[in-house]
């Protein structure tokens, strides 16, 4: 069995940033456990920004950029020498796996990334993730550890995602409203029908309850659970007891490529179908030929991640494509054999194979 286990950056550092060994521990212990039983384990691990205000005498977390790395900076070698230290403790060594968005969403990264992970896991090692803070620009934003998460539980072809939180569950609202009921499982969106989930961060983190559903949803649709419970209960998580809401598996595992495309592809423009293309598409899972492609927008190159609309602009897939924008217009709206017999076979491909596109509607 392989789990990954993300935790926050309130559930780690005391309240003016200083890193908490007691928590710190505690997590540790949770990970400690999994492997005892001889199982993997992969370690997502906010804190680098956290545990970098106290040191720099930083009241709160900053706001820009410039701070954030700064802060990321120092407390990124504060928070691996923490896990480093303790893990050896238990006889297990630590790898640093720094990631940034742009490594599961290009390609050739996630397939790097892909065999690294398998390599440290062969070896017996605790890969422990977090977000590259210091080098990363727009991909420090609100909740993307919660993602990122999601995203390497399905990269490492996890069997369980543990998101360990500040707060020991979903509830319908607020936990600390007295009408605020908890929520055990989660088993499909009419579950969260009515649930108030507009809590912010704490102020050392950028999560909130939105950022722990998001990532529940891009895991449980690749067919792994989800254990959302407080890192205090971090051990009872692992141990497979009934703490926090569960969220079960709406969607079945699927190849890594159709995942980066679905959730961490960063798309580079847009192909505008005609309602018979579109048909082709969701109905019959047919590939997409410029035939039934009525406009191009954006530019891109052939291999780039482009969103495909419908008439109305509605989103309908993500795909691959084939073609560069600058050599599409011209392919618009005609067959596969005209296009083969007035610019050569290697215009007979599809502009994106069914192989490499995944519906979004």
């Amino acid at each position: 069995m392989r789990v990954v286990i993300k935790v926050g950056s309130s559930s780690l550092t005391t309240a003016d940033g200083h890193l908490d060994p007691d928590r710190v521990g505690t997590v540790v212990d949770a990970v400690v456990a999994v492997r005892a039983r001889g199982d993997e384990v992969v370690l997502v691990s906010s804190g680098a920004i956290a545990a970098g205000l106290g040191p720099l005498a930083l009241p709160q977390r900053p706001r820009d950029l410039p701070t954030q790395q700064a802060a990321a900076a120092v407390g990124q070698r504060a928070l691996i020498a923490h896990y480093s230290e303790a893990f050896a403790a238990a006889g297990l060594v630590v790898g640093q796996v720094l990631l940034t968005v742009d490594d599961v969403s290009r390609r050739s990264h996630y397939r790097n990334a892909h065999q690294t992970f398998a390599k440290l896991l062969e070896l017996g090692v605790v890969p422990v993730v977090n977000e590259n803070d210091t080098v990363a620009t727009s991909e420090i934003r609100f909740g993307d550890n919660d993602r990122l998460a999601a995203l390497v539980a399905h990269l490492v072809h996890a069997d369980e995602l543990i998101l360990l939180s500040d707060v020991d569950g979903l509830y319908t609202g607020h936990p600390d409203l007295p009408d605020s009921r908890p929520i055990a499982t989660v088993a499909s969106e009419a579950d969260l029908a009515g649930v108030d989930v507009a809590r912010v961060g704490s102020a050392v983190g950028t999560g909130g309850m939105v950022t722990k559903i998001e990532a529940a949803r891009i895991a449980t649709a690749a067919g792994i659970p989800v254990r959302l419970t407080s890192a205090a209960r971090a051990i009872e998580a692992v141990e497979g007891q009934p703490v926090g809401t569960r969220f079960a598996p709406t969607g079945k595992r699927r190849a890594t490529r159709l995942l980066w495309l679905a959730h961490a592809s960063e798309t580079r423009g847009r192909l505008v179908l005609d309602a018979g293309a579109r048909r082709a598409l969701v109905e019959r899972g047919a590939s997409l030929l410029a035939a039934g492609v009525v406009a191009v927008e954006g530019e891109f190159s052939g291999g780039d991640p482009v969103d495909v609309v419908g008439p109305d602009g509605a989103l309908v897939a993500r795909g691959i494509v084939n073609y560069d924008s600058a050599e599409l217009p011209a392919m618009l709206g005609r067959s596969t054999s005209d296009l083969a017999a007035s610019m050569g076979a290697d215009h007979e491909r599809a502009v994106i194979h069914r192989d490499d596109l995944i519906l979004m509607a």
